[in-house]
């Protein structure tokens, strides 16, 4: 089968939807499809062109068997709503025009979180008259936590939300969440749409020993490490866990970020205002060597602000987390909660709330040398939401054509 994949995050990003898109391809590669990604030069989510790249109109490379066009956008910071809207919208018009060239395919496939990007395969599909596929990473406009829901521009994306709904020929949702919410309110068909969980690339993420010059480098020896790997966005409620670390007591609990976004330069400014010295802030590491950073934590932190649009959200970090076997310290509600608790991958917290927080916090470190009893629902955890055995479960879909 031929696929043209349409994404606005690609490696080397190593953002969530780069990560799943990437493995997904490199999967069905393996499997013998032909896979090509229409995508921009890498800049998230500093907005900045990574080395070795320039923002051209169009150049080719093949990553691991994968054919991919990279394609001119707008380039902007992963912050404030205009320009990102505008970075979005770019590529969006970028990849329509660079997939008419493209030759013939038997699926296009659009993924979100960037919605515009769904605008692109939709009008490619009509063009090439080529089915296309819907992957709903985020609900938009609904993840748009600032936006009124009665204002005018919110009903119209919405009106348009769900007319794409209505047209893709197929739609993958990433919790089941979205899944109940799109049959509800597009009233599609129910064996039209499937669920496809986030996972975690097993043969990448595995159980090691703490890696031991990571924690010489930054004077992280003897510490009960607490750590956070990923995009340092707004929606992670990482100022409120900033805020948080003023009020721990013990001198050997110690906070790790990895990674770069919207609120680091926030987050650095609080923790020199707090005069914090139990953080420690760490640049984006590449995909491969992110096991190994991740090694070093005692427990894995993944935490959101307090939505309701987030009560449908499952972060894809939490079955890294569990394939490292580090029990998760969970600050979101709603369906990912319902998975950790019911495997015992961890503990949860409401979001933003100091004192269950810290109170959770404080129980897992008490319990610090018996965290092997989280082990066996981790493994269980990893084993059931392996990459390549959803990766397959997506291609089976695409490919059954009832």
């Amino acid at each position: 089968m031929k696929i043209l994949f349409l994404t606005d995050n690609f490696p080397p990003e190593v953002n969530a939807p780069a990560t799943r898109t990437f493995d997904h391809c490199k999967y069905w590669v393996g499997l013998g499809h032909d896979v090509t990604v229409v995508t921009c030069v890498p800049n998230f989510p500093q907005g900045k062109v990574y080395a070795g790249y320039k923002n051209r109109l169009y150049s080719k490379e093949n990553i691991e068997g994968i054919k991919v066009i990279r394609v001119w956008s707008y380039i902007a910071e992963n912050k404030g709503f205009a320009k990102r809207s505008l970075d979005q919208l770019s590529f969006a018009f970028s990849s329509f025009f660079a997939g008419l060239f493209l030759g013939k395919f038997d699926y296009i496939i659009a993924t979100s979180p960037q919605f515009f990007t769904s605008w692109s395969g939709y009008m490619l599909s009509k063009f090439k008259r080529t089915p296309w596929l819907f992957e709903v990473r985020d609900m938009w406009p609904e993840g748009i936590i600032f936006l009124d829901r009665e204002s005018k521009i919110y009903k119209i994306l919405e009106k348009i939300e769900l007319a794409l709904y209505r047209d893709a020929s197929k739609i993958i949702t990433v919790t089941e969440s979205f899944k109940d919410s799109i049959i509800k309110r597009a009233t599609v068909p129910r064996d039209k749409i499937k669920t496809i969980y986030n996972g975690s690339n097993n043969s990448l993420f595995k159980a090691r020993e703490k890696d031991q010059k990571i924690l010489k480098k930054f004077n992280l020896e003897g510490k009960f490490i607490v750590g956070y790997a990923g995009t340092l966005g707004i929606s992670h409620s990482l100022e409120f866990i900033v805020n948080q670390l003023a009020f721990i007591k013990e001198k050997d609990i110690h906070f790790v970020f990895i990674g770069d976004g919207a609120v680091k330069s926030n987050m650095l400014s609080l923790l020199k205002r707090l005069n914090l010295t139990n953080i420690t802030m760490i640049d984006p590491v590449k995909k491969e060597d992110m096991p190994t950073y991740l090694s070093i934590f005692d427990i894995g932190l993944v935490p959101l602000k307090k939505e309701d649009a987030y009560l449908k959200v499952i972060p894809s970090k939490v079955f890294e987390l569990a394939s490292m076997r580090k029990p998760i310290l969970l600050g979101v509600d709603g369906e990912i909660r319902k998975i950790v608790t019911s495997y015992g991958a961890g503990e949860y917290f409401e979001p933003e709330n100091g004192e269950e927080f810290l109170n959770k916090l404080n129980y897992l470190y008490k319990n610090r040398d018996s965290l092997d009893s989280y082990s066996s629902g981790l493994i269980k955890l990893s084993n059931n939401f392996d990459r390549e055995t959803l990766a397959t479960k997506m291609i089976d879909f695409i490919g059954n054509q009832k």
